[in-house]
């Protein structure tokens, strides 16, 4: 039997477990896209909203990876 969960339960409603761990994605590159700017370092970068959608993808593996394993 598989100890990983394949999908999270809240009451009655089954979550995929994509989605909490999309939604830290998004914060984390969030977190950082404001770190990068107030660093002053995003002016290095030509596309931000192609930089921030990396950085999520990015965190979404790790977090798969390391975290929650499907």
């Amino acid at each position: 039997m598989n100890p990983y969960p394949h999908e999270l339960q809240l009451g009655d409603i089954y979550f995929s477990p994509w989605l909490p761990a999309l939604s830290l994605a998004f914060l984390l590159a969030l977190i950082t896209a404001l770190l990068l700017n107030r660093l002053k370092l995003s002016r290095f970068f030509y596309a931000h909203s192609y930089l921030f959608l990396a950085m999520m993808v990015l965190y979404l593996i790790l977090i798969d990876r390391f975290f929650i394993r499907f």
